[in-house]
């Protein structure tokens, strides 16, 4: 099968916080073939952190469900994509504000959406009320000299 992509890449991981380093750091070894540098990895990883973070917390909320990762490598640029089938946002741009929060008891500081956006080059959030969320995020890893 021929696809669009040079590379792909897919995990499911239980909503455990357990597994949230264990998908930061699987995306981190899937994007090192692009050789980003330690700046572009941390990035990376933050942002995967972020997204997972938010599925387990806001999408689950403490039930058990599958969060589902696919990478992908065109040419330069990773395509990170993040998805739930969790209880979904009710308006996706007012849980993108800095600070905006439905889990202030939690001591969550509402910055997810914010963290993911200045860190990655674009993110993208879709979201249906009872059927989940998927967050797609894509980077372009400059070339080392």
């Amino acid at each position: 099968m021929k696809n669009d992509y040079d590379n792909e890449m897919n995990l499911e991981i239980l909503s455990k916080s357990c597994n949230e380093a264990f998908a930061r750091i699987t995306v981190a070894a899937f994007a090192s073939q692009l050789d980003p540098t330690i700046e572009e990895i941390a990035d990376m990883k933050t942002a995967v952190s972020e997204a997972v973070t938010n599925s387990i917390i806001h999408g689950y909320e403490g039930k058990e469900g599958i969060i589902k990762i696919n990478c992908k490598i065109q040419g330069r640029k990773i395509i990170i994509e993040i998805s739930d089938t969790g209880k979904g946002i009710e308006n996706i741009d007012i849980a993108k504000e800095p600070l905006y929060t439905t889990k202030a008891e939690l001591e969550r500081s509402g910055m997810g959406f914010t963290i993911m956006e200045s860190f990655m080059d674009e993110l993208k959030v879709e979201s249906i009320l009872e059927l989940g969320t998927k967050v797609t995020m894509t980077k372009t890893i400059k070339e080392n000299t």
